[in-house]
């Protein structure tokens, strides 16, 4: 089979490595927007690909900001979710979508099975080994550990323009134990914001990937972030989520493990 990543493509996998207690491991599945040289940009111009169709504005740099702030490890996606989604499972009906939001994704079209076992293989595969591969590591060491997943989300989709009204929203499954406490920091540290409880998604445990795998199939306490993209598109903004989602995380974390491991 033909090599879908050639010797000038980047590594599918970005990583901030940290040596610390931090209990904090961060992911961010749509943090890039690369695409194979071999796949001719997919047929897109770079605006298409620049849109929340081919990448989570905003959210590397937020989760970036974390990581430093939390001194907590990193890992991230760095090609395209046009390439293929890697919180999608594998053959899940938009893990590569054909159509995005109104655009038609002429390199996704009537894609044969050694195409999309190329992009699972040599993509998807990568980065979510990674993750398993630290996740395994932190339990051999003992080290306690809570999963956060930084995405960002469209104010409007073309498809259905209604306005998305909330600033940030919490995504889970079953185990919703710690989203209940950074839902309760975050209205602590500032009442105004609009908050959305599984909005604008929630965990679709038949077709996600990252949290049904990472969070729930390893029993961990997680949150799944999802940030309003206009809030987050500039770095100024990326420095203030960033430093929020720091404070809140790290109350979260003290009343979570207060309650989970009374005295």
């Amino acid at each position: 089979m033909t090599a879908l990543l050639g010797p000038e493509d980047p590594d599918p996998v970005g990583e901030i490595t940290k040596t610390s207690t931090s209990p904090f491991f961060l992911i961010c599945d749509h943090g890039g927007n690369a695409v194979p040289a071999s796949l001719d940009n997919l047929g897109l111009p770079q605006e298409e690909r620049d849109r929340h169709i081919g990448i989570d504005i905003g959210a590397l740099g937020v989760a970036q900001g974390l990581a430093e702030r939390l001194s907590a490890p990193l890992v991230w996606q760095r090609y395209s979710r046009l390439v293929i989604d890697c919180n999608r499972l594998d053959g899940a009906g938009t893990s590569i979508s054909p159509v995005a939001d109104g655009t038609t994704v002429p390199g996704n079209q009537d894609l044969d099975e050694v195409a999309r076992t190329a992009r699972a293989a040599e993509i998807m595969a990568p980065y979510h080994d990674r993750i398993t591969r630290r996740l395994d590591e932190r339990l051999a060491a003992g080290q306690p550990t809570i999963l956060v997943a930084v995405h960002s989300f469209t104010p409007r989709l073309l498809a259905r323009p209604a306005d998305r009204p909330w600033h940030i929203g919490l995504c889970w499954a079953r185990l919703d134990g710690f989203s209940r406490h950074v839902l309760r920091a975050l209205r602590a540290d500032d009442d105004s914001l609009v908050l959305g409880e599984n909005q604008p998604y929630d965990v679709d445990m038949v077709n996600d990937y990252s949290i049904p795998v990472h969070g729930e199939g390893r029993k961990l306490p997680y949150a799944e972030l999802e940030i309003r993209q206009d809030l987050i598109a500039d770095v100024n903004g990326q420095k203030v989520w960033a430093a929020r989602m720091a404070r809140v995380l790290t109350r979260a974390a003290e009343s979570f493990t207060k309650v989970e491991s009374p005295a």
